[in-house]
């Protein structure tokens, strides 16, 4: 069925329209989004059972940004007398001019910036989901996760523990400005496992795996399989060992290949970092930084994942941006007006943490094209090096283009064959250009995992999705 957008937010519509109708006599260029997102969080482990109607995503406000005097203000506000419109344009029209005098008293230097574009626009886009959160029995969903739960602690002998995370969210949201109307509704869901278990030294070793994507809570059901896997890993985790530190041939899995994606190419591609001059890819635009073998996509219509909205949150259509094209940087990706104060146009990836909070340039969807290459020639080829699976985290420097990959486990190849040893944790390490450029193979098939999300530096969280096929290539572990 179609996730149908929000009744709250359509009843807003008449205050919203002649609010920006007002302002617009005011101010040169005038927006208002307004957000109605409804979801859940359940988390169980034997610690205890929790249950919230509140996660990373849900939200329910508006907010303002207007032209004025060269620069651009914004005013946040959450549940306005729809019958009183005045009495929120005057708080509206207070607010904006206390900025005005912020910037004056303290002589703050402003950056000149043009008028946004307004062409006429109108959308209008709900996307499939099996379920909505707001229709789960959570008494039901409690007893389900709890049960899994139940099964990986029985199937995986001396365990500690087996935690389930769930998150699901329908989130509508509405766009308008003097001759925009834009509406979108969709869902995304995601869960998780986390296995703990002690090994015979004594030392507590982890298993995590997840499902995520476009849809309903229906996607929950993909956890049975997950765990269901989890004594193999398991054993595999107990029995691991620490890697010798050196330069290795890897092949990568899709989830380590999009955190290579999102890592090498996320935030030092994000234009409000060419701005402020904070990142080496503006420098690289037009030459290579990778083998023939590397395209990268990123956009919102990238994939079907967590982060497959219709557009952003400037309004502007969601895009589909060739960062990467055979081994040559292309472009970056940007937020509206930092695409008006470098030139180009915007690509779809102007996001906020929620309502209250600023624009930044956001990754979306980052993913690696497909070769045509099987795993199995890619294993046949490596003289001595590691299968890499299991995400945990990662950070880039964008200045500098190094990279550091923290991955759950690697699996010994050598002669074209796996040894049966594991190695865990393995932190990969490189700067950016030697890592693509020594990718040498591509598989045919490719994925997409959207669990969990990115900040930008420490804070500013959103959704991300990234992926690709299996890459082979080289790289620094330990």
């Amino acid at each position: 069925m179609k996730a149908p957008f929000s009744k709250y937010l359509d009843s807003l519509y008449p205050f919203v329209r002649h609010v920006v109708d007002e302002l617009s006599r005011e101010y040169e260029y005038v927006s208002l989004l307004s957000t109605d997102s409804v979801g859940f969080t359940v988390r169980i482990s034997r610690h205890g059972k929790s249950a919230s109607n509140e996660n990373m995503t849900t939200e329910r406000g508006n907010v303002v940004r207007v032209l004025t005097g060269g620069h651009y203000a914004e005013y946040a506000f959450n549940l306005p007398d729809a019958s009183d419109p005045e009495k929120t344009l005057a708080q509206i029209r207070s607010s904006l001019r206390m900025q005005e005098a912020l910037l004056r008293k303290t002589g703050s230097k402003i950056y000149e910036t043009a008028a946004l574009s307004d062409e006429p626009c109108e959308l209008f886009a709900e996307k499939e989901a099996g379920i909505l959160p707001e229709c789960v029995d959570m008494a039901e969903l409690i007893g389900k996760l709890t049960a899994l739960s139940d099964e990986g602690m029985s199937a995986v002998p001396g365990a500690l523990d087996c935690a389930l995370g769930a998150m699901s969210t329908h989130i509508s949201k509405m766009f308008v400005t003097k001759n925009r109307h834009m509406r979108q509704s969709y869902v995304y869901t995601e869960g998780s496992y986390t296995m703990m278990a002690l090994n015979s030294a004594g030392e507590t070793k982890m298993a995590h795996e997840g499902v995520s994507g476009l849809g309903g809570p229906e996607i929950l059901d993909g956890l049975r399989a997950k765990i269901s896997q989890a004594p193999k890993l398991m054993e595999e985790m107990l029995s691991s060992r620490p890697i010798v530190p050196g330069e290795y041939e890897i092949i990568t899995d899709p989830g380590i290949t999009g955190l290579i994606a999102h890592e090498a190419f996320g935030h030092g591609v994000e234009m409000d970092m060419f701005v402020k001059g904070r990142a080496l890819g503006a420098q690289y635009i037009g030459k290579r930084v990778g083998s023939d073998l590397v395209t990268m996509h990123e956009g919102a219509l990238c994939a079907d994942s967590v982060t497959a909205y219709a557009f952003d949150d400037e309004g502007t259509p969601a895009g589909d941006v060739i960062e990467i094209e055979n081994g040559i940087l292309r472009t970056g990706i940007c937020d509206a007006l930092s695409a008006l104060r470098l030139g180009v146009k915007p690509t779809g990836n102007g996001k906020r943490e929620n309502y209250a909070h600023k624009v930044y340039t956001r990754m979306t969807n980052t993913v690696f094209d497909s070769g045509t290459d099987t795993l199995e020639d890619m294993i046949a080829s490596v003289k001595h090096g590691y299968l890499l699976r299991g995400t945990q985290s990662g950070m880039e420097d964008p200045k500098h283009w190094g990279i550091q990959c923290i991955i759950s486990r690697g699996y010994e190849i050598k002669d074209g064959r796996f040894t049966g040893s594991v190695v865990s944790p393995v932190v990969m390490t490189g700067y950016v250009p030697d890592l693509l450029g020594n990718i040498s193979m591509a598989s045919a098939d490719r994925g997409v995992e959207g669990n969990g999300g990115c900040g930008k530096g420490y804070k500013e969280w959103v959704k991300v999705a990234d992926g690709g096929p299996y890459l082979k290539t080289k790289a620094r572990l330990g």
